[in-house]
């Protein structure tokens, strides 16, 4: 899956910059973004079902389905049958509609459900995706799309021998302030981006919990809320990085006996800028982007909250931009390219090319050498 820098292309922003050069589906994707879904030719709700009910589709998923136009919560899978109780009782699920793990090949005979969102731990997205691509489904994964490049491979077989789409949740590629920072760098309103800055973390609390625990994890914090500024920088560069450098630190061995407690990485892309970037599972306060480009500096302060962001530019000018439930709005993107025919903007093998790059941190962390992504 290597990609040559002929296949890196620039971004887009906003619609109103353009309509985005979108390659077919099966190919190394393009860094480009669609900012609004299209006109679909019908107001249709597609089901999707949540597979996996932890906090994340408990408190986020779950909520902005009920906000989205062409979406609607039409099953959910979980091992726990107690939740499935709770949940059928709050969003009026039929009993058809809810799976565990071991029955959800039975969707292949559920017309309600055209979507399968994955929600579950990273080293079992694989699992998951695979079973719906099985059942006849599309399927958007959450970030990371798993814990090693042959799995993601696995995945993208799978969907595309589905005939189905495959979609990675990066939701930040759908929030306006990212769209407006995107915008003000291929505008280039200051000038030409040198530099990338980017840091995102937190204090993990209980040690039990399935982040610190690398066979499901696959790392520490840079697979979880690393890959955020990973991705902040791909999308102002316009570009994967083809380059890569990082350092670990650990200063409590026994709580990150599994994973990295922090890390520090560079990337280097082909047109010349750099980024540097920090992920901790240490400290709180780690949550920003900035870019630096010859005349002056943008960028978002905090930069991966669910809500919240904002923008700043060094010329006082605002940079505001209407705030969104990202999930809502990620969600109706993905209905729309169903709907309208049309292929995602965040397809697999962009979360592919990703992991490679995660991939590529980690070995070079572990080596003390710059690994190039060719």
């Amino acid at each position: 899956m290597s990609t040559s820098r002929r296949d890196f292309v620039r971004m887009s922003a906003l619609a109103a910059v353009g309509a985005p050069l979108i390659r077919p589906l099966g190919s190394v994707p393009s860094i480009a973004h669609r900012a609004t879904p299209t006109t679909s030719r019908q107001e249709k709700k597609l089901g999707f079902a949540l597979v996996g009910l932890g906090s994340l589709s408990t408190n986020q998923i779950a909520p902005a389905l009920q906000k989205t136009k062409h979406c609607r919560l039409a099953g959910i899978v979980t091992g726990t049958p107690a939740k499935a109780q709770k949940w059928k009782a709050q969003y009026g699920i039929p009993d058809r509609s809810i799976y565990n793990y071991d029955t959800m090949g039975r969707m292949a005979d559920n017309a309600d459900i055209d979507v399968v969102y994955v929600v579950t731990p990273n080293a079992l997205h694989a699992r998951d995706t695979i079973k719906a691509a099985k059942a006849g489904k599309h399927v958007l994964c959450e970030k990371p799309m798993e814990v090693s490049t042959a799995r993601c491979q696995e995945m993208v077989a799978a969907v595309k021998g589905a005939g189905r789409q495959l979609a990675i949740g990066y939701r930040c590629r759908f929030e306006p302030h990212h769209l407006e920072m995107l915008r003000v760098a291929k505008a280039k309103e200051f000038g030409d981006v040198r530099l990338i800055e980017s840091s995102f973390g937190f204090s993990i609390g209980d040690p039990t919990q399935w982040r610190l625990n690398r066979a499901l994890a696959g790392g520490g914090p840079l697979m979880d809320v690393g890959i955020y500024s990973l991705q902040s920088a791909e999308m102002i560069a316009g570009q994967y990085p083809i380059a890569v450098s990082a350092m670990t630190t650990k200063t409590d061995p026994v709580k990150f006996k599994d994973v990295e407690e922090s890390m520090t990485f560079e990337l280097k892309f082909a047109n010349g800028i750099s980024a540097s970037c920090t992920t901790t599972y240490k400290v709180n306060g780690f949550n920003r982007t900035t870019a630096y480009a010859d005349r002056g500096t943008f960028g978002l302060t905090p930069a991966f909250n669910y809500d919240g962001i904002k923008g700043w530019r060094s010329d006082q000018t605002a940079l505001e931009a209407p705030e969104v439930d990202q999930f809502a709005t990620e969600m109706d993107d993905f209905a729309d390219c169903i709907i309208n025919n049309r292929p995602t903007s965040v397809p697999g093998e962009m979360g592919l090319r990703d992991v490679r790059t995660l991939m590529a941190l980690y070995e070079a962390a572990r080596t003390g050498r710059t690994v190039e992504l060719v």
